[in-house]
Formats: C-alpha cells, sequence, structure tokens
C-alpha cells in the first residue's frame, strides 16, 4: 500500500459528527480498524494474499473478511435477520463461497480490498452515528452457535464488531510479522 492510499485510506476513517456513547463507539472502531488497515502498509498485493503461517489466513483475506461481517452486521442492525444468512440451510457450496472471504483471490487487489472495507466502514459510522436508539434490538439468525431465541441490541452489535476487528487485527499483524518482521506495535 502506499503512502498516498493509506493516506485516503485514514480520510475515509473519518468519523460523522456524533456524541456520547455514539461517539464512544466509533472512536472505538476507529482504532480497531486502524490497526487492522496499519498491517497492510507498504505490502503488495501478493505479500496481502501469502499464508504465511500454520493457519489459512492472510492479511488480505482478513480485511475481506471484516468487510463482509461488517456490512452483514450493519445490514442486521437495519434489517434484522433476514440480512443475514440462515446459516443452518447453508450448503457445501455456501459455506465454500463464505472461505473466499479468506483469501486473496485472483484479480483482487490491496488497493481494492482497502477501498472496499472504507466504503463499508464509512457506511455502517454513518449508520452509528445516526441511530435514535442503541438500545433498539433484533432477533439474531438462525446459527448453531447463537443462542435460541435471542436478541441483540445495536450497542451490543456495535461491540460484537469492534472485539471482531481487534481479533482479526491480531491475526493479521502475526500474519504480518511472519512475513516481514513489522509489527503494529512495539
Amino acid at each position: 500500500m502506499t503512502a498516498e492510499h493509506q493516506a485516503t485510506t485514514e480520510q475515509h476513517a473519518t468519523e460523522p459528527t456524533a456524541t456520547g456513547e455514539h461517539a464512544d463507539l466509533l472512536a472505538a472502531l476507529a482504532k480497531q480498524r486502524h490497526f487492522l488497515r496499519f498491517t497492510a502498509r507498504d505490502l503488495t498485493d501478493e505479500q496481502a494474499g501469502e499464508r504465511p503461517t500454520a493457519s489459512e489466513l492472510c492479511v488480505g483475506g482478513l480485511i475481506k473478511h471484516v468487510t463482509s461481517v461488517e456490512r452483514a452486521w450493519a445490514g442486521f442492525i437495519v434489517d434484522g435477520p433476514s440480512a443475514m444468512p440462515d446459516f443452518t440451510k447453508m450448503t457445501e457450496a455456501d459455506w465454500a463461497r463464505r472461505a473466499d472471504d479468506f483469501r486473496m483471490l485472483p484479480g483482487e487487489t490491496l488497493t481494492g480490498v482497502l477501498d472496499a472495507y472504507a466504503e463499508v466502514a464509512d457506511r455502517t459510522d454513518e449508520l452509528v452515528a445516526s441511530l435514535p436508539d442503541l438500545s433498539a434490538d433484533q432477533p439474531l439468525p438462525k446459527a448453531p452457535w447463537f443462542e435460541a431465541d435471542a436478541r441483540w441490541s445495536a450497542r451490543r452489535v456495535v461491540l460484537h464488531l469492534i472485539a471482531e476487528i481487534a481479533q482479526h487485527a491480531g491475526h493479521a499483524d502475526i500474519i504480518r510479522e511472519t512475513l516481514d518482521g513489522a509489527k503494529s506495535m512495539g
């Protein structure tokens, strides 16, 4: 990623005007997104797709995955479980397509992956800033990992996104350090 692209990416991370809890949540999202994006600094497209550890993960794939997850959860805040797949009815082909979120596919570039992430992040930020009630909730979609008949508030969804991004930023940091010794911190 060039310095110019990094500046553009950071510009996309500008938070909408918000106050109170909304501003706190947006600041936490921005911080974790920064750490994830920062792991991609100065990587080539090839490096972004490399899997140098025992896992199947790569930096570009982690960014793609977080983009997909954030898009889905933002949709969930607005439209409830209909915005997400019914995980109990997914086929092998559906799971294979979801696995593509974790890899850089032929023709994909790190710039394209980062731009897509910036667009989704901007939309999520606009949504969170505009929510009149962070306590408004929706029933969770059907999935073996969700408690039956559970509901999540918009607040809990945003907290989940913060945790998801942080977890994957840590994965990306380990991958980056394995690639070339660069670290996000330290």
